[in-house]
């Protein structure tokens, strides 16, 4: 993009994203694409069962194997320690236990890792795996979270009875019973939110090289977080220091929050590498990622939610069972609390409310962040309920919302959850905006009319509200409340004698598009050409530390970190400029990329200018150091709240029970936008993946703690075809925590689709009296489901 070509102001354009061109050509350097001088691949054996002793382990043979080169078990490992929980949410205190590099006298789940072979291709090592003699004494096995806390069910772990990793609250208790046990209409109903299994175009994997000379390892990995993944790998697992490892992320073939978490490949690549002096390479075939790799949700919940005949939310209570999996991943503990338990309450001034959760082991994979991480289960909980609670004092479900919405002039807003206040809201407007564009009124004219023809149409209101950019210290990084530190973000902007633009930072691209909006908001504040800008990111050699891309953050935390280096830029420009023309450096006034005298326009100097000056160095104003560049460490005073209002509607045809999505609208608040063509398109991904829980995807165990859905064979992933064109539009409520006015839109249509689905099958069954049936939707489950409330009557 030319200077010629370039719009007045790129903030709030719709420009195509700067990343993309490389990827979709083939061009993108992706982990399988990393080839180094005497690289080794490394496969592992996995457990074939869910829970079982390890007996012993027979290597002979696979060492034997030509082509291999070292294989290992977990006993050769026990110089590392097991991989972190940095999140324990407070209530986590002695029954932490988390994954071995390799499993060491026990197995926990199917999948769980045994034995590592090093070899001179990835075929031989697989080969060699297959000649591992393991012998297993089995056990018992569970896999459902509510059933794993009763008495007498299987143990996993000795130090956490009745398999409960935590038990977590909050709200007020007596306030909600007392409400729930006052209140004139109260609707209970339990409500599964069925694990997924995030499948990534790229699976995980990792390769590390280690320099003896040095002592210094470099880790290439599929990771959202590198510096995150230096310091844990370093200082909990290796116990080394952390600047004896260099991680760098190369393109990331989508991460959805599966790619946050420490793995153990990133430690067996690195612990081998060492071990043989070669490079060692892990890549993951899709069976292993559906194995091992985090899935997410895993949701067992009752809930009560109480009323008034005329639609006043009164109370809501809720008890929900969380599957956290064989062992703890590395936040696991904080998605079903902090992100879960303290947003429950949704949009709605809800005056008595309390949630208890239980942390559970079962014998299956890890559970961890998965888009949305926890709002989207308190946001399909509380819509949900809402809908039944209006069906029951049969009410329209818009009315019930309008009723119980937090009001615009309420904000900043305490939910009374123990959450930092809602930043900002009108939660009407996005609904109104929804019900127009949807055409509501006539929409349920055509509906009675469909039915007196047997069709049956169904809509389906989901009003969300998210919270984004978790990061501020004073809130997450408080021991009991998040992971003992905060999660802010780092920036850095150098101006080149050249007047060209490098900014390093420690968010990092997936798919969000950050190399695009962040080079808007560095050309629009200097007032610089957009091509003149260049974004560095995903190498903790060449980037200040950060915590990476997830949770909505990168532009709310890691934007407004650089826009606060641009802004300390152009202050040290304006006193340069001011020596530079002889002038009281409080005259000056910095605009499109050049400096002058208040009152005079023509008394200027460009930024190449003044950054020329400043390089050279030779008449700088007393004191000033040469060189313009700049850092920022943003640590917020809040996280940010996007909400908005998503409806669906649905055709179902109760012979077949298959359903139809035949429209869907979005109606948006991220704040103020920088990209709008970059925020539609994180809406319709996130969409799509909140559609498929409703209709279509369902990770499976069986009673042996089998994964019976483990190939994209038997995991129903949508293809485009099964999905209607998305009808987006938004509303604009800037956040006053950020001086962009930025939220976050990554999440938003995961968090708020589901249930705009649901609860659209839902209103279309309901001549049939189903009046709640758990996800997914598929064309068995709504046959059963008209069934069963056909025999009920």
């Amino acid at each position: 993009m030319t200077a010629e070509t370039m719009p007045t102001r790129l903030v709030g354009q719709a420009i195509k994203r700067r990343e993309d061109p490389q990827l979709i050509t083939g061009q993108g350097s992706f982990l399988d694409d990393i080839k180094l001088p005497g690289m080794t691949h490394a496969c592992v054996l996995r457990s074939p069962y869910a829970h079982a002793k390890i007996k012993s382990i027979d290597t002979s043979k696979a060492k034997a194997h030509p082509g291999v080169v070292a294989v290992f078990t977990g006993e050769d490992m026990l110089d590392l320690n097991p991989l972190p929980c940095a999140w324990q949410a407070g209530r986590v205190k002695n029954n932490v236990n988390t994954p071995r590099v390799l499993a060491v006298g026990e197995v926990h789940f199917a999948g769980d890792p045994v034995a590592l072979v090093i070899a001179e291709d990835r075929y031989i090592a697989r080969d060699a795996c297959d000649l591992i003699e393991v012998e297993y004494e089995p056990l018992p096995v569970v896999v459902d979270a509510k059933k794993a806390t009763e008495p007498g069910a299987p143990q996993l772990h000795e130090n956490a009875p009745n398999n409960i990793v935590m038990e977590w609250d909050a709200g007020d208790k007596a306030k909600a019973d007392a409400a729930i046990a006052a209140a004139e209409v109260v609707v209970r109903e339990q409500i599964i939110n069925q694990r997924l299994i995030p499948t990534p175009m790229e699976t995980r994997g990792a390769i590390a090289r280690y320099e003896q000379a040095t002592g210094e390892f470099t880790l290439w990995t599929t990771s959202q977080a590198p510096h995150v993944m230096r310091l844990l790998l370093t200082a909990f697992v290796f116990g080394i220091p952390e600047t004896k490892l260099r991680v760098i992320s190369p393109n990331v073939g989508g991460g959805f929050g599966q790619k946050i978490f420490c793995y153990n490949d990133m430690a067996f690549t690195m612990w081998a590498a060492r071990k043989i002096g070669r490079p060692v390479k892990f890549v993951e075939d899709r069976s292993e990622n559906y194995k091992y790799s985090t899935h997410g949700r895993d949701h067992i919940t009752d809930v009560e939610i109480a009323g008034t005949r005329d639609g006043a939310i009164t109370g809501l209570r809720v008890t929900t069972y969380a599957n956290l999996g064989a062992y703890l991943s590395t936040i696991a503990p904080g998605i079903p609390t902090t992100l879960y338990g303290r947003i429950i309450t949704g949009v709605y001034r809800i005056p008595a409310a309390y949630v208890k959760v239980y942390g559970v082991y079962t014998n299956t994979a890890m559970v961890d962040a998965y888009r949305g991480a926890g709002r989207p289960e308190a946001s399909y909980l509380i819509e949900r309920m809402v809908d039944r609670f209006a069906a029951e004092i049969g009410m329209d479900p818009a009315e019930v919302r309008r009723k119980n919405f937090i009001p615009p002039d309420a904000f900043p807003y305490d939910n009374g959850m123990g959450l930092l206040p809602y930043d900002s809201g009108n939660y009407e407007a996005a609904l109104n905006k929804a019900l127009d564009i949807i055409g509501y009124a006539n929409f349920r004219k055509e509906q009675e009319e469909a039915r007196k023809h047997g069709r049956y149409l169904g809509l389906g209101i989901s009003s969300y509200v998210e919270i984004c950019g978790v990061a501020p210290s004073k809130w997450i990084g408080l021991p009991g409340e998040g992971w003992g530190a905060g999660l802010w973000e780092s920036a850095n902007v150098r101006i080149h004698l050249t007047g060209k633009v490098v900014v390093t930072t420690g968010s990092l691209p997936h798919g969000q598009g950050v190399e695009t909006t962040f080079a808007q908001i560095v050309a629009d504040e200097l007032g610089v050409p957009y091509d003149d800008v260049v974004i560095e990111h995903s190498d903790t050699a060449g980037t200040p530390f950060g915590y990476g891309t997830y949770g909505s953050r990168s532009l709310a935390v890691g934007g407004t970190a650089v826009y606060r280096s641009v802004a300390k830029i152009k202050e040290k420009a304006k006193k340069l400029a001011a020596h530079m023309l002889e002038a009281n450096p409080d005259d000056m006034v910095y605009e499109n990329g050049r400096v002058y005298v208040k009152g005079s326009p023509d008394r200027a100097k460009t930024l190449a200018e003044i950054a020329l000056q400043a390089s050279v160095a030779y008449d700088l104003p007393e004191g000033m150091e040469p060189f313009l560049d700049e850092t920022s460490y943003y640590d917020p005073p809040n996280c940010t709240f996007p909400f908005g209002t998503h409806i669906a509607i649905v055709e179902v045809d109760p012979d077949t029970g298959i359903v139809d999505l035949k429209r869907y609208v979005a109606v948006d608040d991220c704040g103020n936008v920088i990209n709008p063509l970059i925020v539609d398109g994180q809406i319709h991904g996130g969409i799509a993946q909140g559609v498929a829980q409703a209709l279509y995807e369902r990770a499976v165990y069986d009673e042996n703690g089998q994964l019976v859905s483990g190939t994209l064979m038997d995991y129903a992933v949508p293809a485009a075809h099964m999905l209607p064109p998305f009808e987006t539009d938004r509303t604009v409520t800037p956040s006053p925590v950020n001086p962009m006015g930025v939220k976050g839109a990554g999440e938003a249509g995961t968090i708020a689709s589901a249930q705009a689905v649901m609860n659209a099958v839902i209103d279309a069954l309901s001549p049939f009296g189903v009046k709640h049936m758990q996800m997914p939707a598929t064309p068995e489950n709504v046959w059963k489901a008209i069934r069963a409330a056909q025999t009920a009557s």
